[in-house]
C-alpha cells in the first residue's frame, strides 16, 4: 500500500516556529535518511518552559534553544524515548539550565536476550531524574502534559498529551514524511500496533512528530499506518507462500525501489513483521547468523 507522506516542512534552522499557542518547534541541524530535516525539539509554556528531546549533541542546537527560550527558565526536560537523536544533547542543556530530566524508566536488554549494549543508535547510558510511567501527569508553571507510554518502536517510548489543547507530541510513533521505523529486538511490531490503536481511540485535532511536518489528520493517519502494516503482512505471507523462504529473500520483493541509504532499516522492519507473523502462528521462523539470515516458512 502507498502511503501519501508530506515531505514539505517550512522551518530554518534555528528559529524557532510557532506550532501552537505556548508551543514552538526547533529543528536540530542533524538531517538524515533516518531524521529527515532533523530532530524536533518543542518548548512548552509561556512563562517557565519545558523541552521536550533536546535533540543531539550539537552546540548550536542547544544554543539555539536557549535563545528560543528568551531568558524564560526551562525547568524541564522530557525525552520521547531514548534515542541519541534525541537524547545526546541533554547532559549540555541540563549544564546550561538546571533543568530536571523526565522519560519512561528503561530497561535495557541483556544481549541473552537479544539486546545489543553497543547499539549506536540507542543512549544506554541516559537515566532521567524523573521516571515516568503511562498517564502520569508532568505540570510545570502554566502548562501540564500526560505521558502516554506507547512502545513499539522503542521500549520506552511516550507521546505526551498537552492539558486544554487537542495536541499530542508523537516522537517517533507516528510521523507524517515516513513511517516509523521498527528494528527487534529494541522496537516489537506486536507493541507498535497497539499504540497505534490507542491513539487512533483519541479525539485529537493535531499531532506533533519528532521528525518532519505536523500531523492535521491524526485518526486518518494512524489508520492509514494500520491498514498498511496489515497489507504489508499479507504481502509477506502472500511471498512465503509462493516461495521466498529467507528474510534476505523477502526484502526485494516487500521493499522495492529501495534506496540503499535505509535498506539496514528496512530489513529490520522488515524481521519485526516477521516476528510479529511467528507470534500469531502464521508462519514459522529459524534464526540464521544474522537478521537477514533467518529462515521463513508458512504452517
Amino acid at each position: 500500500m502507498a502511503l501519501n507522506f508530506k515531505t514539505d516542512m517550512h522551518f530554518s534552522y534555528g528559529v524557532p516556529t510557532v506550532m501552537a499557542d505556548g508551543i514552538a518547534r526547533l529543528v536540530a541541524p542533524n538531517a538524515g535518511p533516518l531524521t529527515f530535516k532533523g530532530t524536533n525539539t518543542y518548548l512548552v509554556g509561556t512563562r517557565s518552559l519545558a523541552v521536550i528531546d533536546p535533540g543531539p549533541e550539537s552546540a548550536v542546537h542547544r544554543d539555539a534553544i536557549l535563545a528560543a527560550a528568551n531568558g524564560r527558565p526551562i525547568t524541564h526536560i522530557i525525552i520521547t524515548h531514548a534515542h541519541r537523536d534525541h537524547t545526546d544533547g541533554i547532559d549540555a542543556l541540563v549544564a546550561a539550565t538546571g533543568a530536571r530530566t523526565f522519560a519512561f524508566r528503561r530497561a535495557n536488554l541483556t544481549p541473552e536476550q537479544g539486546g545489543d549494549p553497543h547499539a549506536e543508535f540507542v543512549g544506554h547510558d541516559f537515566v532521567a531524574d524523573v521516571h515516568v510511567a503511562d498517564n502520569d501527569r508532568i505540570a510545570g508553571e502554566d502548562w501540564a502534559l500526560t505521558a502516554l507510554h506507547t512502545p513499539g518502536h522503542a521500549p520506552d517510548h511516550l507521546c505526551l498529551a498537552i492539558e486544554n489543547q487537542p495536541i499530542v507530541f508523537s516522537g517517533d510513533h507516528v510521523m507524517a514524511w515516513n513511517t516509523s521505523v521498527i528494528a527487534p529486538p529494541e522496537g516489537r511490531m506486536s507493541d507498535y500496533l497497539r499504540s497505534l490503536e490507542r491513539l487512533l481511540a483519541r479525539d485529537d485535532a493535531l499531532l506533533l512528530p519528532g521528525h518532519g511536518g505536523r500531523i492535521e489528520e491524526p485518526k486518518r493517519a494512524v489508520k492509514a499506518y494500520l491498514l498498511h502494516r496489515k497489507w504489508r503482512e499479507q504481502a509477506i505471507l502472500e511471498a512465503i507462500r509462493k516461495g521466498a523462504s529467507s528474510s534476505r529473500a523477502l526484502l526485494p520483493i516487500i521493499y522495492r525501489d529501495l534506496d540503499p541509504a535505509v535498506m539496514g532499516a528496512a530489513m529490520m522492519s522488515l524481521r519485526a513483521h516477521i516476528d510479529h507473523l511467528a507470534e500469531r502462528e502464521l508462519i514459522t521462523v529459524s534464526d540464521g547468523s544474522s537478521i537477514a539470515d533467518c529462515e521463513v516458512r508458512p504452517l
